[in-house]
Formats: C-alpha cells, structure tokens, sequence
C-alpha cells in the first residue's frame, strides 16, 4: 500500500512561520490595524458624505450623532475626510515603496553582482542621498517639482530608494561567492539570468522588512510636507494637510486636528509592528 505523501521542508518552514507569526501579539496587533485600514478605505466611502462640501452654518460643530468626528472650520465632515484620506495616504504608501524597491534593487543588484567600478560608482551615487538628511532633501525636491500629491509621491520615494541598494547590495555580494551561484555561471548562464533566477530571489526577505517599515515612514513623511506646504493642497482630504488646516482652531475644535493625528499615529503603528514581526517571523535563526 503506497504511503501517503509527507509534508516538504519548504511546507513545514511555511507552516512554521504562520505559527511563530500568530504566537506574536505585536504581529497580530499590527495586522489588526492593517485589515481595519484597509476596510476603512475601501468600504469608509460608502458611510461618508462629500468630504468636500462645506456648510459654514454648521463649522466646528463637535463629535455628534450627525458629525461622527465633528466638522473643521468650514463646516466639512471631518469623519468624511479622515475615511477618504486613508485611501490617499495607502496610496502614497504603496507608491512610494514600489518605486524606490524597484530603484533600490536594480541599483543594489548591478553593484553586488558587477563589482569593481559600477559597484564604486552605483554606491557613491547612493551616498550622496545619505549625504542629506532625508525630510529635507524630500522637501527641497517637492519645492522644485511643484507642491501636489504626485510630486510628493516622487520626492519621498527619491530619498528612500538609497536603503534598498544597500540591503540588496549587501545580499548580492553575499550571494555571488555560492556554491548554487558559482554553479550557474559555470553551466553558462548569462548576468542577466544569475541575477534574475538565483540572486534576486535570495535578497528579497530583507526587502520586504524593510518595506513594511517604509509603509508607515513614506506616509508618515508625506504628511509632514503636506502640512508645511509642500505636499497635498486644499481642499485634499490628505491627514497632514487636514492637520495643518485645523491646528489654528485646536484650542476651540480640537477634534478638527486630532482625529488626523490619531490616523496617522494608528497607521505608522501598524505597520511598524508588521515590520517588527515580519523580521522576526523571517529570521532563520527564529525557534518556536
């Protein structure tokens, strides 16, 4: 009678990780938030109203049955703006991190596998964006490019990209010198198919830590320019332009204020602890 079939090795270390992962409270305390910001902007819009309509009879009214979070200074729902400003700021999230992965890795991956001058060049690039301190770098590049959504997006993800190089640079010089490489190359396989096959996939781990933990820097970040000026503009429901729109009535309507404060402390948490328990769950020195 033929045996059934065992579970593999790459099943059991699957299975183990989910384990290690809802063991963790933080890990699942930091998923928690994120599925309930994704439903807030997902299924949010459909229990708002314009988040741009204003009734100036109606200005900053407090928290009621009518206003969940109160109205701002010109009579707004700020319920309605907070809901519609999560769409944004995961928006700007996922944009910022997909672009400078996908600047970072390239320029990590040509650097550690190529070596010599393109690694001396590609890494004194990079050192130059290390060179400044990033939120100002970011805000000088939002100023030249113009102050809106999109050119925040591209400002944040100009300074972020410089990380992924260097993790994946480090992976890749790792990577070069074993044996599964080494073999590769032997059996004439070109660059082009070393990096893709077998060097990319073995960097990706501390990849995807680390843009866990950019998720809640870039919108984090991207707030910060909209609130001194140079991200979203009014009327935008962005939490950091609505921060910077209400601050001068926060002794008389702080809720107007607040309430974005709150969203982007909850949404940076979030994916702070899933950074936390992604390295954890992934480092393979982990036990359970």
């Amino acid at each position: 009678m033929a045996s059934l079939p065992t579970a593999g090795p790459s099943t059991r270390s699957a299975s183990r990780m989910v384990r290690r992962f809802r063991r963790n409270f933080s890990a699942m305390l930091g998923l928690t938030l994120f599925v309930l910001l994704i439903l807030l902007a997902v299924l949010g819009p459909l229990f708002t109203v314009d988040p741009l309509a204003q009734e100036l009879v109606n200005k900053l009214k407090p928290p009621s049955a009518q206003h969940w979070l109160g109205t701002d200074q010109l009579g707004r729902d700020v319920w309605s703006r907070v809901v519609h400003g999560a769409a944004i700021s995961l928006r700007v999230g996922f944009l910022v991190v997909a672009l400078s992965a996908l600047v970072g890795v390239v320029v990590g991956l040509l650097a550690g596998s190529l070596g010599g001058a393109v690694d001396n060049l590609l890494m004194r690039f990079t050192d130059i964006f290390f060179a400044f301190p990033s939120l100002i770098l970011a805000m000088a590049i939002a100023a030249a490019l113009g102050p809106n959504l999109n050119n925040t997006i591209l400002a944040v993800a100009a300074v972020s990209w410089p990380v992924y190089a260097r993790l994946v640079r480090a992976q890749a010089l790792a990577l070069r010198e074993r044996e599964f490489v080494e073999a590769a190359k032997a059996l004439g396989s070109r660059t082009l198919r070393v990096l893709w096959r077998h060097i990319l996939p073995n960097s990706l781990t501390p990849v995807l830590v680390q843009a866990s933990f950019d998720m809640g820097g870039a919108i984090l970040t991207a707030a910060g320019l909209s609130f001194v000026g140079f991200g979203a503009q009014p009327p935008t429901p962005e939490w950091g332009a609505m921060v910077s729109e209400a601050r001068n009535y926060i002794d008389v309507a702080f809720w107007a204020s607040v309430s974005p404060a709150v969203a982007i402390i909850l949404t940076v948490l979030a994916f702070n602890l899933l950074g936390d328990a992604l390295r954890d769950v992934l480092d393979p020195r982990g036990r359970d």
